[in-house]
């Protein structure tokens, strides 16, 4: 067994404004993905009061080997009250940005693409300042499920590649790298104005060449925003850490991503896909694109 080392340890969360957040979510009957998938964050994010909302779950129609999702139990069929409480959440928790991610419903035709555009339009009706990222599944190819969501009009549309293309078939079993490049290339093509996202877990066994490789194929497709991050085992049945990444090679990593034209990186040890998103308001006033142009 691979021993944590140090710069992995996390401080023990706020309990008071954790509970906090949790009483919100609890009463509004919604799901984290910072809770379904045991991010080591969830001290840290939710002490600041953000969550990563995780709509039409928490039961996964994949079985990824890295994920702590449940993929055991049966989805539900949608719940039409769901994005109200989402947006209700957002107003009470008084969030300047959101995150919706979902697990994947490959049982549904849209692969759920409607609910997340739902859900975008009743935060946008109730609190019409917070910005919002969408960090979708790959809609199984469905290019016209995405453009439902692209219309929908999030500031952000994140779609994780996970890991390199070499590992695939072990680590992400039923998704596709280059189905991921390509829901990339068209959410830029089809939106302009909004911004891509994707991010990466390291220690799986990948090289420092294929990572580089990866995010070079994420800048081909004018990929905006990329974050790295350390794979952690959730538990002993799931994929196995290869080895633990040093706080060093992170900062190589994201001085090469700015070098490559990324307009923001977030690398260490401890980063998700979701941790720190709202920094793109940042973003959005340094490197703005057409929409908030015009």
């Amino acid at each position: 067994m691979v021993v944590k080392p140090e710069w992995l340890r996390v401080k023990a969360p706020q309990w008071p404004r954790v509970g906090g957040v949790k009483g919100i979510l609890r009463d509004l009957n919604l799901n984290t993905v910072c809770e379904e998938a045991s991010c080591p964050n969830i001290g840290e994010c939710f002490n600041a009061g953000t969550a990563t909302f995780l709509i039409m779950g928490p039961a996964c129609t994949r079985a990824c080997p890295y994920c702590d999702i449940d993929f055991e139990k049966k989805p539900q069929s949608l719940d039409i009250t769901e994005p109200e409480r989402l947006a209700k959440a957002v107003k009470r928790l008084k969030l300047n940005h959101v995150v919706i991610t979902s697990v994947n419903r490959d049982d549904l035709a849209d692969g759920g693409a409607s609910q997340f555009a739902r859900c975008i339009s009743e935060i946008r009706t109730v609190s019409p300042q917070t910005t919002i990222e969408v960090l979708v599944p790959d809609l199984c190819g469905n290019w016209q499920a995405l453009e439902i969501i692209l219309q929908a009009k999030p500031e952000v549309i994140n779609h994780n590649t996970e890991t390199v293309k070499r590992l695939y078939r072990r680590v992400r079993p039923q998704g596709d790298y280059d189905r991921t490049m390509e829901l990339l290339k068209r959410s830029r093509e089809l939106a302009p104005e909004i911004y891509t996202k994707s991010g990466i877990m390291v220690g799986i066994g990948e090289t420092e060449a294929e990572v580089q490789v990866v995010m070079e194929d994420l800048r081909a497709v004018d990929c905006d925003i990329l974050t790295v991050g350390q794979y952690l085992q959730p538990s002993p049945k799931h994929l196995p850490v290869d080895s633990f990444i040093k706080p060093e090679q992170f900062d190589k990593w994201k001085e090469m991503g700015n070098s490559m034209g990324f307009l923001q990186v977030v690398a260490s040890p401890l980063t998700r896909s979701s941790y720190h998103a709202e920094q793109v308001k940042e973003l959005m006033a340094n490197y703005p694109l057409a929409k908030n142009e015009q």
